[in-house]
């Protein structure tokens, strides 16, 4: 066969698999969230919705970085100093403060801080907002000693502070509104993810839990084919794994997500990339790490193979010592808010129902070692005896009967806004318990875990958790223990004050308690 012939022959055999997988498309008849282009043959740089989340960013980082070095030059010629916009100081600052404000929209774009890829993920946005206001700031105090000039320090003390303040502020406000609307099914990447059927089945039920991310499967490359049955959990098979840079393409998505499988090799994901460039559609590649924080990550390159490296978790040292003084601090302010109206609901709990005003039992902690917790008395003096009977010999590791009938009307109206945990901060300042952390359990709860779960107990039990701050008792249990555990693993002195934070929100909102 000549080389004409083989070319016409290859010609032929990709304009079959053309027509086949546009007749498999349209019959698969897959949907595009609110938000998206539709398919096209020849596809741009970004998709309409990316610019517009990267123009809001614009003009947020514009409206704060203005205002910061604004008010860094009229405090700096505040009145007490006679300088004004027309005198050589005062218009030098003007000229200074202009430039600034250029360098700093420049530097925010050069690190990548208003990618449409990281516009909305949370930690490594502020990170990037942090480097580049840090780095310009830098370099102008390097240039301003090399022409010794002898820039305000008053100007920069006020405007470097203050504009790592507000740009991360509008950007808080930024991802806030793009997470409610990717909730509301827009501005999502349209995702086609491709691996082995365990792996791309739980990547797709990770999707669907956590919208924040903003992709939406809309199909899957499985080995085998179009020969499973589809769809597999709502998704459509569109083809194998060898398919995927044609099914991207034919289906024009925004990303191409990856996973574990046996065909996912270097040279596989390699041509996969270079198969999508053409595109514009972001490959994603999906390591078999699961629950994992991204500051535990270190990615290292070794012969051109990026390599994931996972630190281990860290259970002691100075961070700890520094959660134990937030602890310390933050019950003793939180007891003298509280005190007072702790101690008219202990007299209203005597009052309403006879019996104690604190309960206590004994609850399991820190590396398994028993402690005594106090609560407000929400149950009738006897429940302990009738729990039996309420359960019905059903006790799992995590049981809490959601229509409890020892609960007393007051008690309901403690549990709804959490007011009977008050007595817990006595139990953190003894040591028994943190203020972040999971719920500590009784014995016969900790007696069934298995080996995932004892790992709960690798750290205190605190007054609130990651689990209560994302729905408490409407979580499955599968969820709720796989946030405990997320908590366990990665623990941050910042992740505690962001759950604090939170659960003020949450108890406000009352939602799950019972």
């Amino acid at each position: 066969m000549t080389i004409d012939n083989r070319l016409q022959a290859d010609v032929d055999r990709a304009g079959r698999r053309a027509a086949e997988l546009g007749r498999r498309l349209a019959d698969a008849d897959v949907p595009r969230p609110a938000g998206m282009t539709a398919p096209s043959p020849h596809r741009g740089p970004a998709a309409p919705w990316q610019d517009v989340i990267v123009r809001r960013s614009q003009l947020l980082d514009v409206v704060a970085v203005t205002a910061a070095v604004t008010l860094g030059y009229v405090l700096r010629f505040d009145r007490s100093v006679e300088v004004d916009l027309f005198e050589p100081r005062g218009g030098q600052y003007v000229l200074i403060s202009v430039v600034l404000a250029e360098a700093w929209m420049l530097a925010l774009g050069m690190v990548g801080s208003r990618s449409p890829r990281v516009l909305g993920s949370g930690r490594e946005e502020y990170l990037r907002v942090v480097r580049a206001t840090v780095t310009l700031f830098g370099i102008t105090a390097i240039v301003c000693y090399l022409v010794k000039f002898d820039l305000a320090r008053s100007y920069v003390a006020v405007a470097l502070p203050l504009g790592i303040a507000l740009v991360a502020g509008g950007r808080w406000l930024l991802a806030n509104k793009l997470h409610h609307e990717r909730a509301r099914g827009e501005f999502q990447r349209c995702t086609l993810v491709v691996g082995a059927r365990d792996a791309v089945i739980d990547l797709c039920s990770r999707v669907g839990r956590n919208h924040q991310a903003g992709f939406r499967v809309v199909g899957m490359c499985l080995p085998g084919g179009t020969s499973i049955p589809s769809p597999v959990d709502g998704v459509p098979v569109l083809g194998n794994i060898e398919e995927a840079a044609d099914v991207a393409r034919a289906l024009d998505v925004d990303a191409v997500a990856v996973t574990a499988s046996d065909g996912a090799t270097p040279q596989a994901l390699k041509q996969l990339a270079w198969d999508l460039e053409p595109t514009g559609a972001q490959l994603v590649v999906v390591p078999a790490l699961a629950d994992v924080a991204s500051p535990r990550l270190m990615v290292t390159p070794v012969d051109g193979v990026p390599v994931v490296q996972v630190s281990p978790p860290g259970y002691s040292g100075l961070q700890h010592l520094l959660k134990r003084i937030l602890d310390v601090v933050g019950a003793t302010l939180i007891l003298l808010v509280v005190a007072v109206p702790m101690a008219v609901l202990a007299g209203v709990v005597r009052l309403t129902s006879p019996g104690p005003a604190i309960f206590t039992q004994q609850r399991i902690g820190l590396n398994g070692m028993p402690f005594t917790l106090y609560k407000l008395r929400t149950m009738r003096q006897d429940a302990e005896a009738e729990l039996a009977a309420v359960l019905d010999g059903d006790v799992g590791v995590f049981y809490k009967p959601k229509a409890d009938p020892r609960v007393t009307r007051l008690g309901r109206f403690l549990r709804k806004y959490s007011l009977d945990e008050f007595p817990q901060l006595l139990n953190v300042l003894k040591g028994d318990m943190s203020l972040v952390g999971p719920r500590p359990q009784i014995e016969l709860e900790v007696a069934q875990y298995d080996d995932a779960l004892r790992r709960r107990l690798f750290v205190k039990p605190g007054l609130t958790g990651l689990w209560q701050v994302s729905g408490r008792n409407d979580l499955s249990l599968d969820q709720g223990t796989r946030l405990d555990l997320y908590y366990v693993e990665n623990w941050s002195l910042l992740g505690d004050i962001g759950i604090l934070l939170r659960t003020a929100r949450a108890v406000i909102s009352h939602s799950g308690s019972y």
